[in-house]
């Protein structure tokens, strides 16, 4: 919010008369019409409802020392209610998506654990064995060097060492609960798909913008060395 209005200051500094689209006199008006584009996108994406001519207007009337509309005071107490206003509609769309996937991903695991060659353990995880290992089982207190490739339930992925070219090393015992169950299950050289419920997964915080909250997870997981 703090951050647009400051953009917002900065686009009345550069603005001249406006001009019609693609049509502009000068790289300075091209420039003001961009920085625009991108406060107009901003506060879309928060979904304010805002007069844009009311919002310059007051920007205009600041940078000229015009009468004020508004004290500093009441200036203060708009902007703390429409960002509390702000938190608590993200809050809802949180908890929202949050029941969403919870529901989607109980239903894919309750069909999921009947299809061929699925087993599910007391938490929940479920894998499929795609490949037997022959050497050392990892514990707890073990660290692990792993390849792997995660998705969500829609296909889409989220994280693969693969992709990056190195295999990831970490402590069984410093990831989400699904993997730490997971990785015990397995001997170097094997390979799982592991489907994580969000109960052992991330959760209702989810994982950052890749992973929403109560998501189920798939993983494909190669267990190459126990360090």
């Amino acid at each position: 919010m703090k951050k647009s209005m400051a953009i917002l200051a900065v686009l009345l500094l550069f603005v001249s008369t406006a001009a019609p689209a693609a049509d502009f006199k000068s790289d300075k008006e091209k420039k003001s019409y961009a920085i625009g584009m991108k406060i107009g996108n901003d506060f879309k994406s928060q979904g304010l409802d805002i007069s844009p001519e009311v919002l310059v207007q007051g920007i205009t009337d600041t940078l000229a020392e015009n009468n004020m509309r508004l004290s500093d005071d009441e200036a203060r107490q708009v902007i703390t209610a429409l960002q509390q206003e702000i938190m608590q509609r993200r809050q809802q769309q949180s908890q929202e998506l949050a029941g969403k996937n919870l529901e989607e991903a109980e239903a894919f695991l309750e069909k999921n654990k009947k299809a061929k060659g699925v087993k599910q353990t007391e938490s929940g995880l479920q894998y499929i064995v795609l490949q037997e290992g022959k050497g050392k089982m990892p514990k707890a207190t073990d660290k692990v060097k792993v390849h792997y490739t995660g998705t969500l339930l829609n296909g889409e992925k989220f994280d693969s060492s693969y992709d990056r070219g190195e295999p990831a090393t970490f402590g069984v015992n410093a990831v989400i609960k699904g993997w730490t169950e997971a990785l015990q299950l397995m001997k170097e050289g094997g390979k799982l798909k592991i489907f994580i419920p969000p109960s052992i997964g991330y959760g209702e915080r989810g994982a950052g913008a890749r992973i929403p909250p109560n998501s189920a997870l798939v993983f494909e997981v190669e267990l190459l060395e126990v360090l």
